[in-house]
C-alpha cells in the first residue's frame, strides 16, 4: 500500500496511488467469524507481521484443524486436520497404504497418521521444522484462532501507519457517470465527497456499490446449502482450550466452538425452514461450556456469490462479494485470496475486459470448490433424526462433487483440480471422516507385502506418537515464546 510518501508493502511505491479507508463507527460489522485456515499464515508473514504481536494484541490461540462431532452419526467424531496423513510410499499417496491396511484387519483411524490431529487432541503446539523433512513435524501445519475485531483493529493499524487515509462517514450517496457507469465519487452524510478510480465494496450483506449501485445480481445457492441463520455468544473459558475449531451438528444446523486466550467463541447456524429463532438461540445457550458475555447476536444470510465480484470499477470483497457459512472456516480467506488476486490483476484506468474476466472467473472457481467442500458434509451423513438432516442427506451433489464422489468411492482416488483451495489430504480426511468408503486402492499399494504394509503403518504411528509426546503444550509454548496475554485478561469460570 502506498499513497506516494513512501513504499507500499505489495505493490511497492506506484506513482501516485494513495488508498483510502471510508467507513462509519455506526455501523456494526459482522465479527464473529475467528476462525481460519493456513493460509493466513502466509497471508501475515507476506504483510510482515511479528507472529507474537499479532497473538497478544488479538488474543489468538493456534488451530490445528476441526473436530467435527456427531457429524456423520450422532456419538462419531472426527478430525479435518491441517497438513498431511502419513507418507506417501512406492510412488502414491499414503492413503492406499492405509486403505489396504483397513483390508488386512487394521483398525486405525486415518488421523492417527497426522501430526497435527494428535498435537491438537493433546494440547500441544509447535511450528513445523520444514528444514528436517524426515521429521513428522515438518508435516505439521496450523492456522489461527483469534478475537476477529481485534485483528480488524490491528490491521487498520498497520494500513494507517503505512500511508493510508481513513476517513469517518456513512455513505448516503453514490455518484456514477452518466456514460459509462463507473463510480466515481461517496457522498458521507458529513457532507464530505470522496473521489475514486478503484473502489472496494466492502459493504457486507449490504452490497452497496456491487449490488445497490451496479445492480449485479445475487446468486442463490441454498439449495445445496440451506443454512440461512446464525447466533453468536462469546462465553467464558472452560476447561477444553485446545488448538482446534470444534463443530458439533445439531438437529436442525451445527454450532461452532473456538476457543481464544481470553475467551470462546460460541455460534449456531442452522435453517429457519426447521427451527425458529428462539429455538436455535436455547440450544445454543442450553451447549455453551462457560457463562455468556454478551446478549445472542443474530445474524441473517443467503449462502450464494455475486455474479460477478468484479464489475466496471468495483470489486466486491468479504460479504458483498458472497457468503459460504463459516463451517471450514473459510471466510477470511475468501477476503484475502480476494485481495491477493486484485494485486495480481491490478488494473490501468483503462480498466481492460480481460483482467476483469479472469478475476471473475477465478474467484467463481474458489465459490464453487468451497461450495462443494461443504456440500460434502451435509450429504455425507447417515442422520436420519429430524426432517433437516432427511433434506440434507438427500441433497443432490453439484457435477464436479458426484465426480469427486464416485472416484474415490471405486478406487480411493483424489484429485485436486485447477489447484483448489482444499489439498488432497483435506477432501480424504472428509471423504472418510463422513462415512465414504472406498472399494479399491491404487493397485501400486500391493507391490508392498502385506506384513510390511502393516508394519510401515505402525511404524508411523509411533514415530508421530513419539514427536507429539516432546511438542510443548499451546499455553507453554506461547509463553516461551512471548504470545500470552496477561492471565488477568482471561475471562474463566
Amino acid at each position: 500500500m502506498d499513497d506516494g510518501r513512501g513504499d507500499g508493502k505489495i505493490i511497492g511505491p506506484l506513482p501516485g496511488l494513495s488508498i483510502e479507508l471510508v467507513e462509519s463507527e455506526a455501523i456494526g460489522t459482522v465479527g464473529v467469524g475467528e476462525a481460519t485456515i493456513p493460509q493466513i499464515v502466509l497471508f501475515n508473514a507476506m504483510l510482515g507481521l511479528d507472529e507474537m504481536e499479532f497473538m497478544r494484541e488479538t488474543h489468538a490461540t493456534y488451530k490445528l484443524g476441526i473436530e467435527f462431532v456427531d457429524w456423520t452419526r450422532i456419538g462419531h467424531r472426527y478430525i479435518h486436520p491441517f497438513g498431511t496423513h502419513g507418507i506417501d510410499m512406492m510412488g502414491i499417496e499414503f492413503r492406499h497404504h492405509w486403505l489396504k491396511g483397513r483390508q488386512l484387519g487394521d483398525t486405525s483411524e486415518l488421523e492417527e497418521y497426522s501430526i497435527s490431529a494428535m498435537a491438537a487432541r493433546s494440547n500441544r503446539f509447535m511450528r513445523p521444522t520444514p528444514e528436517q523433512p524426515r521429521s513428522p513435524l515438518a508435516r505439521l501445519a496450523y492456522a489461527f484462532q483469534f478475537d476477529a475485531g481485534r485483528y480488524a483493529r490491528f490491521l487498520r493499524g498497520y494500513a494507517e501507519q503505512r500511508g493510508v487515509r481513513r476517513t469517518e462517514g456513512r455513505i448516503v450517496e453514490v455518484e456514477q457517470d452518466p456514460e459509462s457507469g463507473f463510480v466515481t465519487a461517496l457522498k458521507l452524510d458529513n457532507d464530505q465527497r470522496v473521489e475514486g478510480e478503484l473502489f472496494i465494496d466492502c459493504s457486507g450483506f449490504r452490497a452497496l456499490l456491487i449490488g445497490q449501485t451496479l445492480g449485479v445480481p445475487f446468486v442463490d445457492w441454498s439449495k445445496w446449502l440451506p443454512n440461512d441463520r446464525a447466533v453468536a455468544i462469546p462465553c467464558t473459558l472452560g476447561p477444553d482450550r485446545k488448538p482446534i475449531t470444534r463443530s458439533t451438528a445439531r438437529r436442525c444446523g451445527w454450532q461452532w466452538n473456538i476457543p481464544l486466550q481470553h475467551r470462546v467463541g460460541n455460534g449456531h447456524v442452522y435453517s429457519s425452514a426447521h427451527i425458529s429463532d428462539d429455538e436455535a438461540t436455547e440450544v445454543l445457550l442450553a451447549n455453551l461450556e462457560g457463562e455468556p458475555l454478551a446478549s445472542p447476536n443474530q445474524l441473517r444470510f443467503t449462502a450464494g456469490h455475486r455474479a460477478r465480484a468484479w464489475e466496471k470499477n468495483v470489486v466486491a470483497l468479504g460479504l458483498a462479494g458472497g457468503f459460504l457459512e463459516p463451517l471450514e472456516s473459510t471466510s477470511i480467506h475468501l477476503v484475502q485470496s480476494g485481495i491477493a488476486r486484485l494485486m495480481s490483476l491490478f488494473p490501468t484506468r483503462a480498466f481492460t475486459p480481460c483482467e476483469i474476466e479472469r478475476y471473475n472467473r477465478e474467484t467463481l472457481e474458489e465459490y464453487v470448490d468451497i461450495r462443494d467442500f461443504l456440500v460434502l458434509h451435509y450429504m455425507a451423513t447417515e442422520r436420519d433424526d429430524s426432517e433437516y438432516w432427511n433434506y440434507c442427506r438427500n441433497i443432490e451433489p453439484p457435477e464436479r462433487l458426484a465426480e469427486k464422489l464416485a472416484m474415490f468411492r471405486s478406487s480411493g482416488r483424489v484429485f485436486r483440480e485447477h489447484n483448489e483451495l482444499f489439498t488432497e489430504a483435506s477432501w480424504e480426511a472428509v471423504l472418510v471422516g463422513q462415512g465414504i468408503r472406498a472399494e479399491g486402492y491404487h493397485p501400486v499399494a500391493d507391490m508392498l507385502p502385506d506384513d510390511e504394509t502393516l508394519r510401515r503403518l505402525a511404524s508411523i504411528r509411533a514415530t508421530i506418537a513419539q514427536a507429539v509426546a516432546q511438542m510443548p503444550t499451546q499455553e507453554q509454548f506461547l509463553e516461551s515464546n512471548g504470545g500470552a496475554i496477561d492471565p488477568a485478561m482471561r475471562m474463566s469460570v
